[in-house]
């Protein structure tokens, strides 16, 4: 019975949730009140607009917004304007602002024809040789993540964005601050990084 609940709540669509979120208690009505500052690099409904390089938030899973506005707040996820921009934010206000972006439609973006052969082996199945999971396993087949689990939607990000976090993980400057960010520090520390720019482009277009 558990079971068939949790799969219902996960099938009812993101907007359902715009006035009380599931998973954070947050208001997304009240969220939208603090996101002026936040949609000036991540675009109007967290859609992009400014820089490639910023991430897309809208339709993000909301756990998992909130659970990064933690670590920007608490600095153990370094980037010098997010830090500054968190710092201020009660913990209220970073629940109402995961749960608005959350409940925005997203934009897909594209992927680029070459990466596809490099990049669907990988995100499908794996590569066991190397110890290297399918990407979907946890991000999902279209990129959709898991909300419940905190495990972000990567389907159509901006693919500048994805190859930044992922050569940063490699590189072990983002990661160490929770057992999700340890694990995919030993992930991407296996892939070259040709595979990291294919699977960047390939998860743009995934939707």
């Amino acid at each position: 019975m558990v079971r068939f609940v949790l799969a219902a709540v996960l099938l009812v669509p993101a907007v359902a949730f715009a006035a009380g979120d599931l998973f954070t208690n947050g208001d997304a009505a009240a969220g939208e009140k603090d996101v002026t500052t936040c949609v000036q690099c991540h675009g109007p409904g967290g859609n992009g607009s400014m820089s490639p390089t910023f991430p897309k938030l809208a339709n993000q899973g909301s756990a998992y917004l909130f659970e990064q506005l933690q670590e920007f707040k608490a600095n153990t996820r370094k980037n010098a304007v997010m830090n500054i921009q968190a710092a201020p934010l009660s913990e209220q206000q970073m629940r109402d602002i995961a749960a608005y972006f959350s409940a925005q439609a997203f934009v897909p973006g594209t992927a680029s024809e070459a990466s596809v052969a490099v990049a669907q082996p990988l995100y499908r199945g794996g590569d066991p040789a190397r110890g290297v999971p399918a990407c979907a396993a946890c991000h999902g087949p279209a990129g959709e993540g898991n909300v419940a689990a905190a495990y972000p939607r990567i389907g159509g990000q901006n693919s500048a964005y994805v190859a930044a976090q992922l050569s940063a993980y490699k590189a072990g400057t983002r990661g160490a601050a929770n057992a999700k960010g340890k694990i995919m520090q030993q992930i991407a520390a296996k892939l070259t990084d040709d595979e990291i720019q294919a699977l960047s482009s390939y998860v743009s277009g995934l939707h």
